[in-house]
């Protein structure tokens, strides 16, 4: 019995795939004949399109023309509805709906042209309006033009471009270049602009890039020697690569951007030297107040170490180091202090910051700030100790300079070359009843001459004085002798000093009054000041 159901259940099972075959065969054929006879029944200038899922099955040639206009890329669904999708964007969302509804019909943005879509036999058909085909094989026309217009354009703009294009293959050859470079190829080599393809002008890596985006652009500066130029060219070289491997290259020409970098390296190297040489300490802060720059001199200067100032500390931070350092005048408290920073921050932005800083370790420093472009402020410290020092020990000569003149009995005061009136002492004070030192107006000789004339009896000695005074050449010491209205006469000596310089004294003559006078007042100052003590 098994014997016999084996051998039926194979010729069942061979007449049944038999029977699906033909089946199936038939309702393709029946389609297949279907699809031509509605087609063909239609008018050819008609634009109909027939797809079987994503596939376009049959087509009017006015639609295969329409779709030939899209990029070749996906699907033939996915070209016919990125070609729709401007005018009718709910095309490709509500296409879903077609097997069900059987019919749709979809009206343009502008609501001028319309495509009417059927379900047949799962098929999709997408039929245009005659407004709308003629739109659209006018629209494939156009589309082709100004492809061309383009591609003229892009060809026109490469070729009279002033640097150098080209694009290569992963290998590295090179499959295209605009005339820049196969001008400049002609000159780097010795083969012709005629042979093709040129030779490489830049060393540049081959292979294709690791990357996973479709343009990877990388950029590099490469120089380049040409056989009759003594200099070489730099270009700056942007390579975008493609998912194929090729690159697409730019050379930008940056031979002055390259001589003026140069040239301002040189000028920083020339600038460094100079401010290591300086005695001069020198700190620069940028905009944003951190230390960008700095000279031995500031080391030598400040005791800073060199560790602290190259990790760019800020402006508060570099000035609460010199606090700690003791080399900054010690404030009240630390809200004066903060109080200071930002006074002096605010003051050296503007230019007008200087000041006298009086050190606990008796040091003297003048710090001035000055404001820098783009916000940056440079500070400068300078040890004025020994200018310091000069300067009180000439103050404190010509403070005992003056004390010794003022002891003297004789009234004297001593003009300079140009007759203005350098010191006098205080019996000429008394004398004459006039101080200058109480006054800030310089006195000039003929202002003193004025005076001296009213208070005495008239005499030629004045001129002479005058005479004497604003000579040039050598000069010799004279005597002479005045009457005072009181009746008392003066000994007048007068006296060349240096520099052109002249000195007149006044004495009563056979009368130490004055000089008895002056003894007794001092003695009654010195009394007074014994008593005051």
């Amino acid at each position: 019995m098994q014997t016999l159901l084996l051998p039926a259940a194979i010729v069942a099972s061979a007449f049944l795939i038999a029977f699906l075959a033909l089946v199936g065969f038939a309702t393709f054929e029946a389609r297949r004949k279907r699809t031509r006879r509605v087609v063909g029944a239609e008018d050819r200038s008609a634009t109909i399109f027939v797809f079987d899922d994503e596939i376009l099955v049959d087509a009017t040639p006015t639609a295969r023309e329409f779709l030939e206009t899209a990029p070749a890329e996906g699907s033939d669904w996915a070209r016919f509805s990125r070609l729709l999708a401007p005018d009718f964007p709910d095309l490709a969302r509500r296409v879903g709906e077609l097997a069900e509804l059987g019919e749709m019909e979809f009206v343009s943005r502008s609501e001028d042209r319309h495509i009417r879509a059927q379900w047949e036999d799962g098929l999709a058909w997408f039929t245009f309006d005659a407004q709308q085909a003629a739109v659209a094989t006018a629209s494939g026309e156009e589309v082709v033009i100004a492809m061309r217009q383009e591609l003229t354009s892009l060809r026109d703009i490469t070729e009279h471009a002033p640097f150098p294009q080209w694009k290569e293959s992963p290998s590295g050859e090179i499959v295209w270049a605009n005339r820049a470079y196969l001008d400049l190829a002609a000159l780097a080599s010795d083969r012709g602009p005629e042979v093709w393809p040129p030779a490489p002008i830049f060393d540049l890596p081959t292979g294709k890039a690791d990357t996973e985006s479709d343009d990877e652009v990388s950029t590099e500066r490469l120089a380049i020697s040409l056989p009759d130029e003594d200099t070489r060219r730099w270009f700056d070289i942007w390579r975008a690569t493609r998912p194929d491997g090729s690159r697409v290259c730019t050379a930008s020409p940056v031979d002055a951007l390259v001589q003026a970098e140069t040239s301002l390296r040189e000028f920083v190297t020339t600038l460094t030297k100079t401010f290591a040489a300086l005695p001069i300490g020198l700190v620069i802060f940028d905009r944003a107040r951190a230390l960008t720059m700095f000279n031995p001199a500031l080391i030598d200067l400040t005791g800073l170490p060199a560790s602290f100032l190259v990790s760019r500390p800020s402006l508060a931070s570099f000035l609460d180091k010199l606090r700690d350092a003791r080399m900054i005048p010690e404030p009240r408290d630390y809200k004066s202090w903060r109080q200071q920073i930002a006074d002096l921050v605010r003051a050296a932005e503007h230019g007008d910051y200087e000041e006298t800083w009086a050190l606990p370790t008796g040091q003297t420093y003048r710090v001035t700030g000055r404001p820098h472009p783009d916000g940056a402020l440079a500070l400068l410290f300078e040890d004025i100790s020994s200018e310091v020092t000069l300067t009180r020990r000439f103050r404190t000569e010509i403070e005992i300079s003056q004390t010794v003149l003022d002891a003297l009995p004789s009234a004297i005061a001593v003009f300079t070359a140009s007759g203005v009136l350098a010191t006098a002492n205080t019996p000429y004070a008394r004398l004459w009843g006039r101080d200058p030192s109480t006054t800030l107006a310089e006195v000039s000789l003929d202002e003193a001459l004025a005076g001296w004339r009213e208070a005495c009896a008239p005499t030629p000695l004045w001129a002479e004085i005058r005479k004497f005074a604003t000579r040039t050449g050598p000069r010799t010491a004279w005597t002479g002798s005045a009457l005072l209205k009181d009746g008392r006469a003066l000994s007048c000596h007068v006296a060349p000093l240096a520099q052109g310089a002249t000195m007149v004294a006044f004495s009563l003559e056979g009368a130490p009054g004055l000089e008895e006078r002056h003894t007794s007042e001092t003695s009654s100052s010195d009394k007074t000041g014994v008593l005051a003590g």
